[in-house]
């Protein structure tokens, strides 16, 4: 797979981030790679213009556990943050995403599934070990979850119902695609899904529950 991504590896142990680097110019072969070991060099790298992807240890000296995923998403939300971490239980996970991480691979996940976690996160998905923080996605999941969408949300769900792919949904909206990228994330997030399948999948059981039942949902 090649990929001209720009990606930050965000670690303070040398010979995990020389070899997470090695794996990913290995299968990402035109990813832009950039690292920093400390939040103050982050920071620097930040200036960049149009990082696509960081992976981030909780652990970097300076992150203060979450307030860093907290900070980026808040300050650069146009920027995937996944969580490459030593801590793997699922409230350590289900927090990270909760904060908006796109993903979280555990630093004991093999080369070739980290690789697949990273695939899908490039494509708007979300990726964890086993899912655990999307809870209640099942046929109970109410309306107040469409609800919480923005306006600009809204609009890009009924867009991924009507098959369009990213790429079609930034130049119809006049958005760099990794803005849509951002929203997908959110959307799911916000609707306790994996990825845009389950996304309409939701909305589709909403609608039919208004048409049964009386619109509820103002356009």
């Amino acid at each position: 797979m090649t990929s001209s991504e720009k990606i930050i590896i965000a670690d303070d142990h040398p010979l995990f981030r020389q070899a997470l680097s090695a794996m990913l110019h290995s299968h990402f072969t035109n990813a832009q790679l950039y690292e920093a070991e400390t939040i103050p060099e982050l920071d620097k790298l930040l200036q960049l213009n149009n990082i696509d992807l960081i992976l981030l240890d909780l652990d970097i000296p300076g992150a203060q556990g979450f307030n860093t995923l907290i900070n980026l998403r808040s300050d650069f939300p146009e920027i995937g943050v996944v969580i490459i971490s030593g801590i793997e239980d699922s409230d350590t996970i289900n927090k990270a995403m909760h904060h908006g991480a796109a993903g979280f691979i555990p630093k004991s996940t093999p080369v070739v599934d980290m690789v697949g976690a990273i695939s899908q996160v490039f494509a708007g998905n979300l990726w964890t070990p086993s899912g655990d923080y999307a809870q209640g996605n099942n046929n109970t999941i109410s309306d107040e979850r469409i609800d919480s969408l923005t306006p600009q949300q809204h609009k890009i769900l009924l867009m991924f119902a009507e098959g369009l792919l990213n790429k079609q949904i930034a130049y119809d909206l006049g958005l760099a695609e990794s803005t849509i990228k951002s929203h997908a994330s959110t959307i799911f997030l916000k609707l306790g899904v994996r990825n845009r399948t389950q996304a309409v999948i939701v909305l589709n059981e909403i609608l039919t529950l208004q048409n049964s039942f009386g619109p509820t949902l103002a356009n």
